[in-house]
């Protein structure tokens, strides 16, 4: 059976002249799946909205009545980096929705995907580097309260520490969080996970694919859990505006194979957004994306 992709593209935000977050990229990625050789290994899906339920698993009363009614701080709107709007809102709900949707699925199908999320900077009473609620904890919590799952691991190869994560699961021993990411970049303060690997500055291909490694086969609790949520990201691309990491293309995909090989391995099912990516060029962010998704669609044998 092909693999859930759910997508979000269609609800954007209105952003102003000159921006850099690349809201193209998501539209960008689902065109080039839909015309590339995959497309029929692909189940493409719209999400539903996230309810003010689901979310309130995470997220406190005040923060989404501040955002649904607009009425936040300018310093806490400022903190999200997107101007607000109802189509902020929205999206917002929609892409936390996806991986909603994708983590039910993959208790069925083993994989699933988010075309967008990776919010992992929204903490529970506030958004920050434009996340504005934070989809993986919002999916946990409602695996757990279905009865869907018990156990969840968090793998985070953005290059930008999960900082809202971590804070968010930092006393509960149910969810082990995971980040992998450039020490000298946002967020400048921290939240300690259950593991961080602070990356120097230029730290290329060899050098993380050995740290990553070692923290894959020997330092991850993954034969515990029920389910692996993992953040994959374009940013530690060595073209990327904001990364600060030197990776090649080449080498993110020998890291998105490590993760998928060993979940594969080990018989677990894994939900995938796509993190962060702001490379001058959007097509090599769509590059990196499309290549995530091709060692999916390698790692569950629908594609030699």
């Amino acid at each position: 059976m092909p693999i859930p992709a759910y997508y979000s593209d269609q609800f954007v935000l209105p952003l102003p002249d000159g921006h850099t977050f690349p809201m193209a990229k998501y539209r960008k990625l689902r065109q080039r799946l839909l015309a590339s050789e995959v497309a029929l290994q692909l189940y493409f899906s719209v999400p539903e909205a996230a309810t003010d339920e689901q979310l309130l698993l995470v997220h406190r009363p005040e923060y989404l009545t501040g955002l649904k009614s607009g009425e936040l701080e300018s310093i806490a709107q400022k903190r999200i980096g997107f101007p607000w709007s109802e189509q902020m809102v929205e999206r917002s709900r929609r892409s936390t929705g996806a991986t909603i949707a994708a983590a039910r699925a993959a208790m069925q199908s083993r994989y699933a995907l988010n075309l967008a999320g990776g919010t992992h900077h929204a903490f529970a009473d506030h958004g920050q580097g434009y996340c504005v609620f934070n989809d993986v904890a919002v999916a946990i919590r409602v695996l757990q309260q279905e009865g869907l799952g018990e156990r969840f691991v968090v793998i985070d190869c953005d290059v930008h520490q999960g900082n809202g994560t971590a804070h968010i699961f930092q006393a509960d021993d149910s969810v082990y969080t995971f980040s992998m990411h450039a020490d000298r970049n946002f967020p400048h303060k921290k939240c300690n996970g259950d593991l961080d690997i602070a990356l120097p500055t230029g730290t290329s291909d060899d050098e993380y694919l050995g740290k990553l490694v070692n923290a894959v086969r020997k330092q991850i609790p993954l034969v515990h859990c029920d389910m692996v949520f993992y953040i994959s990201g374009a940013d530690p691309y060595q073209g990327d505006s904001l990364g600060k990491l030197s990776l090649s293309k080449e080498g993110l995909k020998k890291r998105d194979e490590l993760i998928f090989n060993t979940v594969e391995q080990l018989c677990i099912p894994v939900v995938t957004m796509m993190g962060g990516g702001y490379a001058d060029d959007v097509e090599d962010i769509v590059d990196i994306h499309e290549n995530t998704v091709g060692v999916i669609l390698a790692a569950a044998g629908r594609i030699q």
